[in-house]
């Protein structure tokens, strides 16, 4: 499988990164097979966060990993903190700190590769946030930085109080939400997708050499879109694709995510070793512009 050089930090990441989300509904067993297919398909990236099945997703996993020949080394850690179960976002540095200190304890490791927080607390102080990272970093606790679900101008607050360069910005992407794309293909015009939802943070993230991981990217408002009888036309497409591939159509629609020279990352949520399979099938697939362009417009977008 291909690598990405996160964030252009040096970090080499499998272009597929699992996402653990839902691993607290596995066995340890279960969760061990998962990690084992991963390993064996070349993903060493695995992403977590501290809210995940409330705590419980990085302890199973940690405890998973115990039981496979995999070296903590062999693998990228990242955790994301920053919600609240209180339904809150807090970015303190108390809050950071106890975070971090409590995703180590569950995944039963000394660092975490990279640490994101999570979603924008409107009530960030930038410099707080600088003294809880410069605090991780220098203790050895994180080693790299980043951000989920912000746009420009939030990460630009934050980074000027860094001397650490952010390196991820995780975001929702995927055939079925393009907005990233569609406020770049219709720019001056007058129609719904010129609207610029995101502050142009596709092109920001390029600019900046920050890395797009790409949450959810096989979702829909309506649900999963494989085999969903309401996109004819985007799975007949991709079915035919993927036939013509010899893959299947969650690994074109992975193709489709990386065929983009922003180098995104894919991180796949899934908890079923045989769907994982399907989507590492990627490394097999090329995607010419004219294929990507039908997929765009197969999943109900337009050209101005």
């Amino acid at each position: 499988m291909n690598k990405i050089n996160l964030g252009n930090s040096g970090l080499l990441a499998s272009e597929i990164g699992l996402g653990c989300m839902r691993m607290n509904a596995l066995s340890k067993k279960e969760a061990q097979t998962m990690i084992e297919t991963a390993i064996d398909h070349d993903i060493n990236f695995f992403d977590h966060a501290d809210i995940y099945g409330d705590g419980q997703s990085e302890e199973i996993f940690a405890e998973a990993l115990k039981q496979t020949t995999t070296q903590r080394e062999e693998v990228l850690l990242q955790s994301k903190c920053g919600i609240v179960k209180s339904k809150m976002y807090d970015f303190s540095k108390q809050h950071i700190l106890e975070s971090v200190e409590g995703s180590l304890q569950r995944l039963q490791t000394d660092y975490l590769d990279v640490l994101l927080l999570h979603r924008p607390d409107p009530l960030m102080e930038p410099e707080e946030v600088a003294e809880a990272f410069a605090n991780l970093h220098r203790s050895g606790k994180v080693r790299n930085f980043g951000v989920s679900n912000f746009y420009p101008y939030q990460v630009e607050l934050i980074q000027e109080a860094l001397p650490q360069k952010l390196i991820v910005n995780q975001l929702q992407y995927g055939l079925k939400h393009t907005g990233m794309i569609d406020f770049g293909v219709h720019v001056n015009m007058k129609d719904e997708r010129s609207l610029n939802h995101d502050g142009g943070v596709l092109e920001y993230s390029r600019l900046k050499q920050m890395t797009i991981q790409a949450w959810s990217p096989y979702q829909s408002s309506e649900g999963v879109m494989m085999d969903n009888p309401k996109f004819p036309e985007l799975n007949a497409k991709m079915k035919q694709l993927a036939e013509e591939k010899g893959v299947t159509p969650m690994a074109i629609a992975s193709a489709w995510i990386l065929r983009h020279p922003a180098k995104i990352q894919v991180i796949a949520g899934t908890m079923n070793p045989e769907r994982l399979e399907k989507i590492a099938a990627v490394s097999k697939v090329n995607l010419s512009r004219e294929e990507w362009y039908a997929l765009y417009l197969a999943a109900g977008n337009d050209l101005p």
